[in-house]
């Protein structure tokens, strides 16, 4: 918990309370319904919780964003980034609903208003979003597939809509066919081992009608 206010010395009383919730409700729900492996829950702030506010440091939400989390899992990066953001609306879906009943119980045990969880798979999501985000659910061509059509015309922030994800390696391969995202190293933000090959990828998106 020490890290998160470390690097984000402006939370509120709330917002503190609410991320330092995260760690009973987490290690309970684990118990439960196994949504973060084993080995990784005793480092739920470092590779879960700072890992998701990466993408505040790359971007600050603006009141009225609306975001969309893909594959959300037990709600990474979706759930850290709505405490850090309350005026921004989030939206976190995924397919396996186990994860979905999690996603839920985390957010209103938090009295989180900005959030909504749902099964779904990301094709059939209705709606538009100024950013979708997502931690690694699958190959950036393949996730441009699932989300083209679902970008906001209209742009609020000095960063262009589209995607911001969390991803990790080398990814020249990958972003090979899209020249316009840029990778931001999150070793650039934070000090911690597990981030010196942890990225953000920032691809803007064209609406498409």
């Amino acid at each position: 918990m020490d890290e998160i206010i470390k690097y984000f010395p402006n939370l509120s009383d709330n917002q503190i309370e609410q991320f330092r919730k995260l760690d009973f409700l987490y290690h309970d729900w684990n118990e439960k319904i196994n949504v973060i492996s084993r080995k990784d829950i005793d480092s739920l702030y470092t590779k879960h919780i700072l890992h998701s506010l990466a993408i505040a440091k790359i971007n600050k939400f603006e009141p009225g964003t609306y975001v969309l989390d893909v594959g959300t899992g037990g709600g990474f990066p979706g759930i850290p980034l709505a405490i850090l953001f309350p005026e921004t609306r989030f939206y976190l879906i995924d397919v396996i609903a186990k994860k979905i009943k999690v996603v839920k119980a985390v957010a209103e045990a938090l009295e989180l208003k900005n959030v909504k969880a749902e099964q779904l798979r990301a094709e059939n999501v209705k709606g538009d979003f100024d950013f979708i985000v997502s931690r690694a659910v699958t190959n950036m061509p393949d996730f441009v597939s699932w989300i083209k059509t679902k970008i906001k015309k209209q742009n609020k922030h000095e960063l262009k809509n589209g995607i911001l994800y969390l991803k990790g390696g080398d990814l020249t391969e990958e972003l090979k066919d899209f020249p316009k995202a840029t990778e931001y190293n999150i070793s650039d933000f934070f000090e911690d081992e597990f981030f010196e090959t942890k990225k953000v990828v920032h691809l803007p998106l064209k609406f498409v009608v």
